[in-house]
């Protein structure tokens, strides 16, 4: 999708991928045949440059055609570069622009818990952008209203834009963060598929599982590298990066 395209953001796709795998394999109560239903989750991914992992998860599961995903980035084709809702099923929000999921993600739960709606949130956000105040507001906001049907998951990669994220705004102690707003938090590995789907499984509150995960996670080339953030990938990159996740997964 990305050679093609000659888009960008394949190493931030490969991070957040198996997150998004769990959510919709069985982690969040959502498939193509109950988007209609008043009580399924919600799952809003705000790092919208990594659109596609989301579309080719969605893909995968029905949500619409496989043949599809070969107009990504297209001109006037339905998937764009960042994820857009618009003609996408199972897309919930168009984003891009940083810091907007988790408030939105807020402003829905909020919604459900006043009106009795069963259902969960699930925020699938980046490390950079907890640089943005809207984050921590709405982590405050959450943890007031105690929200147990909202779940943060951090794509904890360590990586913005042509940078490191400490290196950009320091993130740490990251975890005590989260848990001095009155969060549930947990640290784990965002490319165990057990861990994750044990720690999306219960709450108690307002939950934020800090994923720590690989950018460009399985390509030995793209892995814990700036350049990959916007870099796309040529044909023999792609040859390349199949060949090794054939072996790692």
């Amino acid at each position: 999708m990305t050679s093609t395209a000659k888009a960008s953001h394949v190493a931030s796709a490969l991070s957040v991928v198996d997150i998004l795998s769990v959510l919709y394999t069985g982690a969040a109560n959502i498939s193509a045949k109950n988007m209609d239903g008043a009580d399924r989750d919600i799952v809003i991914l705000s790092k919208g440059h990594s659109a596609a992992a989301l579309y080719s998860v969605l893909a995968l599961q029905g949500f619409f055609p496989k043949d599809w995903l070969a107009q990504y980035c297209n001109n006037d084709a339905a998937l764009g570069g960042h994820v857009t809702s618009k003609g996408v099923p199972g897309v919930e929000l168009s984003t891009g622009s940083l810091g907007h999921g988790l408030p939105y993600g807020l402003g829905i739960a909020m919604s459900r818990k006043k009106s009795g709606a069963k259902g969960r949130v699930f925020v699938v956000m980046s490390d950079g952008e907890c640089d943005e105040g809207t984050t921590w507001e709405s982590a405050m906001i959450a943890n007031h209203h105690g929200l147990d049907n909202l779940v943060v998951i951090v794509d904890r990669n360590k990586i913005q834009s042509l940078t490191f994220t400490e290196d950009t705004l320091k993130l740490e102690p990251f975890a005590d963060k989260w848990i001095a707003f009155g969060w549930q938090t947990e640290t784990i590995s965002g490319h165990d598929y057990s861990l994750l789907a044990a720690g999306l499984s219960q709450q108690s509150g307002p939950k934020c599982i800090i994923a720590d995960t690989t950018k460009g996670k399985g390509v030995d080339f793209m892995e814990n590298s700036v350049l990959w953030h916007y870099k796309p990938p040529s044909a023999d990159d792609v040859n390349k990066a199949f060949e090794q996740l054939g072996e790692n997964y």
